[in-house]
């Protein structure tokens, strides 16, 4: 039986004349690689010609969109992908700045969300938060930060916050242990019922969550009546540059999440193929069926009954007219399910 997941570790050598020339390539193309800013103007959700998608089946699948100009424009762009999911962010990802979230606010976004097919809405938390962070300071601004993630979202009426685990930085199991700390105190600080949902990280660095066995102990060690707050969200590009093969392996991952977690844990799938090969450790994200993953992982999964009920949500590229783009892999998503 193949192993369903590969723990191995590549470490190629090259030499320094080599590595400094690579470098010198690839500097002038990093502020390239950024995902544009999003354009009202010219994305199809504000064309009055645009046609949005609407099926007659409840699959859960939609993906992430702009909150740009308020969260209240994010269901709009929503519908207008024929989504019966979404996620945002419901503030600026890369910056510390929080912000409340008024009573106007909500109004406004769940009367635009009932013009829509959305049935969970999900939020992903701020890119600078460490939660495992031995620099108490770091710990602790990561702290506040998660705890008024958590305020956005009860006070949106959010279905899920995705996190992904912290970087452990010096030891693997004191930084799953002040992980599990730092989110035991945020959910008796904004308690609601917005269930976190800890996401498989793809296992570069000191990342925490990169295999089953660290998403179970951080749950765990987080004491109830909060652990029942906790799920996890796995997303395929993760797993699979994890080392977890939901290509050659698919029903002994699932087999094995089973076992150390349990599938009443999954509550929230990220379906992104990759643009790096199996057991990478990088966490690249690549247009659904072009990647290393392939058509053939994502047509198991569109067809997996203990996955029906699961909402599934694309992080993948959208080029320079999101919409469009996630209109065409949600419904190349859909052409997988077989309707026999």
């Amino acid at each position: 039986m193949a192993s369903p997941r590969n723990t191995s570790k590549k470490s190629p050598k090259k030499s320094p004349a080599k590595k400094k020339k690579a470098v010198a390539k690839k500097a002038p193309r990093k502020s390239a690689g950024k995902r544009p800013a999003f354009n009202a103007k010219t994305d199809s959700a504000n064309d009055p010609n645009w046609r949005a998608p609407v099926w007659d089946d409840d699959v859960l699948l939609g993906a992430h969109v702009s909150i740009a100009g308020g969260t209240h424009h994010a269901p709009p762009r929503a519908r207008a992908i024929g989504a019966t999911a979404l996620q945002i962010f419901t503030k600026m990802a890369n910056r510390w700045a929080e912000r409340g979230c008024e009573p106007d606010e909500r109004s406004a976004f769940r009367s635009a969300l009932d013009t829509t097919r959305v049935r969970h809405t999900i939020a992903h938390d701020s890119y600078l938060i460490n939660l495992a962070s031995p620099d108490e300071s770091l710990r602790r601004r990561s702290t506040e930060s998660f705890v008024a993630e958590l305020q956005r979202c009860e006070a949106l009426g959010l279905t899920y916050l995705v996190s992904h685990p912290g970087n452990y930085i010096d030891d693997r199991a004191s930084g799953i242990r002040r992980n599990a700390d730092a989110i035991t105190e945020a959910l008796a600080r904004a308690p609601g019922s917005t269930i976190l949902c800890m996401e498989i990280t793809s296992g570069s660095g000191t990342a925490i969550g990169s295999s089953f066995e660290d998403l179970a102990e951080l749950i765990d060690l987080v004491p109830e009546p909060h652990r029942s707050r906790l799920a996890v969200c796995i997303d395929s590009c993760h797993a699979y540059s994890a080392g977890y093969d939901l290509v050659g392996a698919y029903e002994d991952v699932w087999r094995t999440f089973d076992d150390v977690i349990g599938m009443t844990r999954l509550k929230l799938m990220h379906l992104n193929d990759s643009k790096t090969p199996f057991n990478s450790k990088r966490d690249r994200h690549e247009l659904i069926g072009e990647g290393s993953l392939g058509e053939r992982a994502f047509r198991q999964i569109m067809n997996d009954e203990r996955l029906v009920g699961v909402p599934k949500v694309i992080e993948t590229p959208k080029g320079t007219n999101p919409t469009a783009t996630d209109a065409r892999m949600l419904e190349r998503l859909r052409s997988y399910i077989d309707r026999r």
